[in-house]
């Protein structure tokens, strides 16, 4: 059966059908890149993240509603995408490849389909996310808060101590800055005490 369909492909690349099989071809493709761009858009915004199923929608959502990154002096929103996928190609599709264990958990195992479940399991889902942030030093942070941009004159003293001694002690956004938008796991350790290696991506892994 293979050999039939590929000596028939063969007849119709050589003869006169050619020209009807690449431009089907290039239709193909174009089709084919419009579906999978705009899945990837559409998987990015906050309608889907938030919304789109009721693990989130009634969980983390309801805790964003009203923080800082929701509401706030300037009305600059930081949205479930600006904080939790990648704006550099290769950590986005990686990052998309990962979201297929939401859906097996969604689908198959039910892991946190009740308040109770997803409360049992958030410190590890926190752990989870402050260990990949630490990992690749706040990426998603820095994305938005630009220390190269920063006017310390227009932070606070406390502020401008507090960075200071981040950079001295070589520590990310996400060792200090965490829980401002979901409620904080019950014990365990914070980001500060999670040991990650972050010699095994560095700053250069923001490409």
């Amino acid at each position: 059966m293979p050999r039939r369909v590929i000596a028939k492909v063969r007849r119709w690349v050589t003869g006169k059908k050619a020209i009807v099989v690449l431009l089907t071809g290039v239709a193909v493709g174009v089709v084919a890149l419009s579906l999978f761009g705009t899945t990837m858009i559409y998987t990015s915004t906050e309608a889907f993240c938030a919304t789109n199923c009721h693990e989130m929608a009634n969980n983390v959502t309801l805790e964003y509603q009203g923080t800082p990154h929701d509401k706030n002096r300037t009305g600059v929103r930081a949205t479930c995408v600006d904080c939790h996928v990648p704006n550099s190609p290769i950590p986005l599709y990686i990052a998309k490849m990962g979201a297929l264990n939401d859906l097996w958990s969604h689908h198959v195992t039910h892991t946190i389909d009740t308040r109770e479940k997803f409360q049992a399991q958030r410190q590890k889902l926190a752990q989870r996310v402050w260990t990949y942030m630490k990992g690749n030093d706040s990426r998603e942070c820095r994305h938005c808060h630009n220390p190269a941009n920063m006017d310390p004159e227009k932070q606070s003293p406390v502020a401008q101590a507090r960075h200071a001694k981040g950079r001295r002690e070589k520590m990310t956004c996400i060792d200090c800055h965490f829980g401002l938008t979901h409620e904080l796991p019950l014990g365990g350790p914070g980001p500060q005490e999670l040991d990650v290696d972050r010699s095994l991506i560095p700053r250069s892994a923001i490409f």
